[in-house]
């Protein structure tokens, strides 16, 4: 009972700190009074929390002690310290890095440590509540124990913090060099170089190997004293060097102060320039008035018409937090480094980073088409720009450095896409050329699959970053490029390469080599042939699954979004189909010691919490029976997205379980991103419009919706009756209307075997 007393305040307290706040500048027809940045900064959700503006280079927000796993996005709602805010922060990953150039305003005795979480916790650290919190898109206000009140917004290179003092107690700024997310401080450096500047860099290594951040800080009030040490050693001077600089800025007691943080991956003079460029004047609420604006210009692209108050949160929540990745990654002047580490200044296209292909290729990516196709061409261009530095298509890059996390190539997917889908602002030929040589090379076992051989369990792949080559993970690896091939193949044969279009057909069933009719599932084989002796479907940690990646293999046997109706018949046809998806939904594991922590969201061995089964619910309406998949997207989005903080029941991973989320509610889903084609569901509002490019519109329309009525009964496409399972990104774009009357009886009729 006292739990639950417990968790009923604090949502209270969550809900009063989304309603209050000084700068609302809503009104009823604004959107980001139902985006709640909150909505998964607890569970395993690791959403960023601070001051934001769509896609941008700053992220600004504040830092909790890194505690691990749940603490990757720097901040997480069971918290109650706040070390700092720092600049930069990744939102919903499942590794930690950034949070980079950590400021914390301080009072009283000066210390040099953040200190711990324990108490006495004997550092410059403050407690705070969140009944003291306010968190909007683009600004972020808490009351800190300490007795400051801070304020922040950003635009997309500045972050622009505001700091109230109180009058009884000594005042000052840290800047912590040192510390990061789940990363080392290499080589640090800050300087004076006026009465109201200071400029400097934080190398570091983490997730990212190499990472530069350079910085320019200005403030509202003179810098009259500015002490410097390298960790806790005193430096004398105006300038400092070291791997853990920190400096102290000393301000008087009760002092209003505003300090404006340029991020440049160039330089501190272009962190200077962007400030100037971005927020000349010293207007706070002006930039947060601008912020709003630009977040609600964003969310505006989709309008839904629901009596549910909690789903407009949950879908603009979702909205928001899809636009946050990719990232700006250029200064205003275009400059950037490449991953060749020279800088570019001539290119026609904004650069952008933080591309977590493996998880956004699936449903971000597609969904950005929709609702950000003005960005679209800029992606690929800086995909392209990665490919042509590193010499192969990016895998998951972090601010110029290529972590190659996690298997596949799959920006190739993400590419081929944009071409099939109609955008056409890069170099169509470079680009297909760019993804046929990846294709054609060595990497993460090309070498194996581009003569139709499996790949060895036994062996160490060949990667272009040594530490990604470990594990070999050969079942997801080939999977993931499989499907990579078969986008390829699309785009081949829509560029009239037909002889290439047949060869990467042919390769994107490379993935039916792994099939093991002994026990009926996709497992690794070794050099010699044989099979690895330790086998279990269900266990998803090693050595149970070393085949594949964060999962098990009941999850990858349904890995070929792209070959659903040839995976159906190697399976042996629609009834054997249906009946091994209808187990997959219910087997449970009777001993969870061997399942990883992320694999949450379960119903059955279904993990919604993770990337590989988000396709899986939709699989049914490919076998006739696209009631199951409307019964099981509807069940989804009601037990696993909610409106408070542990409202995402698994990593946001850069948008895309976000994205999950908004295709379904509109009734609708990408499997196969690369071929144009989104499969029905079950819509959850009564309209939806989407608002395209040229003024033109798509709207769903849905008749008797309500929560029992589940099922699809009729679909008409503008006046004509559609019996097919589908719609197509083509129809969408022209506009109209897709009218979808529902029923809570299946209709068998509806939607036939593909």
């Amino acid at each position: 009972m006292k739990k639950c007393f417990q968790f009923a305040l604090l949502k209270i307290i969550f809900y009063l700190s989304v309603c209050a706040g000084t700068y609302d500048h809503l009104n009823a027809q604004n959107l980001t009074k139902y985006v709640n940045p909150l909505i998964g900064s607890g569970g395993h959700g690791h959403v960023f929390v601070g001051a934001s503006v769509p896609f941008g280079a700053v992220q600004i927000g504040p830092n909790n002690i890194y505690k691990g796993w749940d603490w990757c996005s720097g901040y997480h709602y069971s918290d109650s310290l706040i070390i700092g805010f720092s600049q930069l922060h990744l939102s919903g990953t499942g590794i930690g890095d950034l949070a980079d150039v950590l400021m914390m305003p301080i009072t009283g005795e000066v210390k040099l440590d953040k200190g711990r979480q324990e108490y006495p916790h004997n550092g410059y650290l403050s407690t705070f509540s969140h009944k003291n919190e306010i968190s909007k898109p683009g600004f972020y206000s808490v009351k800190l124990d300490n007795g400051v009140a801070v304020e922040l917004t950003a635009t997309e290179r500045v972050g622009f913090h505001q700091h109230r003092f109180p009058k009884s107690k000594d005042a000052h700024v840290m800047i912590d060099l040192k510390e990061g997310i789940n990363d080392q401080s290499t080589d640090t450096y800050l300087e004076q170089t006026d009465e109201y500047t200071l400029k400097g860099y934080r190398f570091s290594s983490g997730w990212a190997k190499v990472q530069k951040v350079f910085f320019a800080i200005r403030s509202s009030k003179p810098i009259n004293k500015l002490l410097l040490y390298d960790d806790v050693k005193s430096l004398s001077g105006n300038k400092g060097k070291g791997k853990a600089v920190k400096g102290v800025i000393k301000f008087n007691q009760g002092d209003f102060v505003q300090l404006k943080v340029g991020i440049s991956p160039v330089s501190a003079d272009n962190a200077l320039a962007n400030i100037n460029a971005e927020v000349p004047a010293w207007n706070f609420n002006e930039i947060v008035k601008q912020a709003d604006t630009r977040w609600n210009k964003e969310l505006s692209r989709i309008k839904i018409e629901t009596k549910n108050e909690a789903d407009k949160r949950i879908f603009y929540t979702a909205m928001f937090h899809s636009l946050i990745h990719p990232s700006l990654f250029n200064d205003h002047n275009g400059d950037f480094p490449g991953t060749n580490n020279k800088i570019n200044n001539k290119q026609n296209f904004n650069n952008y980073s933080v591309f977590s292909t493996w998880d956004t290729y699936r449903a971000e990516h597609s969904l950005l088409t929709l609702i950000a196709p003005d960005r679209v061409n800029d992606f690929i261009n800086s995909i392209l720009a990665i490919n042509d530095e590193q010499g192969h298509m990016p895998i998951w890059h972090l601010n110029g450095f290529e972590t190659e996390c996690m298997p596949g190539i799959s920006s190739m997917q993400i590419v081929a896409e944009a071409y099939l889908k109609g955008f056409r602002g890069f170099d169509a030929e470079k680009a297909y050329q760019s993804l046929k040589k990846t294709a054609m090379s060595d990497l993460r076992g090309l070498n194996y699959l581009r003569d139709f051989k499996a790949i060895p369990s036994d062996v160490k792949l060949l990667s272009s970053v040594p530490s990604a080559a470990n594990s070999t993970r050969t079942v997801a690896q080939t999977m993931e490029l499989s499907i990579s091939d078969g986008s390829l193949a699309l785009m081949a044969k829509a560029l009239g390469k037909n002889d290439d279009y047949t060869y990467f057909s042919k390769r994107a069933k490379n993935y039916q080599l792994f099939y093991d009719p002994a026990v009926g599932f996709f497992r690794g084989i070794k050099s010699d042939g044989t099979r690895n002796p330790v086998f279990d479907p269900i266990k998803s940690k090693k050595p149970w699954s070393a085949d594949y990646a964060e999962g098990n293999a009941w999850q990858y046997l349904w890995m070929a979004p792209h070959d659903v109706p040839g995976l159906i018949n190697f399976l042996g046809g629609n009834d054997k189909f249906n009946a091994r998806l209808d187990s997959f939904f219910v087997i449970t594991a009777p001993d969870t010691a061997d399942v990883l922590v992320d694999l949450t969201g379960n119903i059955g061995q279904y993990a919604h919490g993770n990337e590989p089964s988000h396709h899986n619910a939709y699989m049914y309406a490919y076998s006739g029976q696209q009631w199951k998949t409307a019964e099981k997207v509807r069940f989804i989005m009601k037990e696993f997205y909610h409106d408070d903080p542990d409202g995402i029941i698994g990593n946001e991973d850069c948008g895309q379980m976000s994205a999950w989320y908004i295709f379904s509610s509109l009734g609708f889903y990408p499997v196969f991103p690369a071929s144009g084609e989104y499969v029905m569901g079950s819509p959850l509002f009564d309209k939806a419009t989407i608002n395209l490019p040229n003024g033109k519109k798509f709207s769903v329309e849905v008749v008797n919706n309500n929560a029992k009525n589940i099922n699809i009964q009729q679909v008409e496409l503008n006046g004509q009756k559609s019996a097919k399972g589908t719609i197509s990104h083509e129809d969408i774009l022209k506009g109209g209307v897709l009218k979808i009357s529902m029923g809570n009886s299946p209709n068998r009729n509806f939607s036939s075997p593909m």
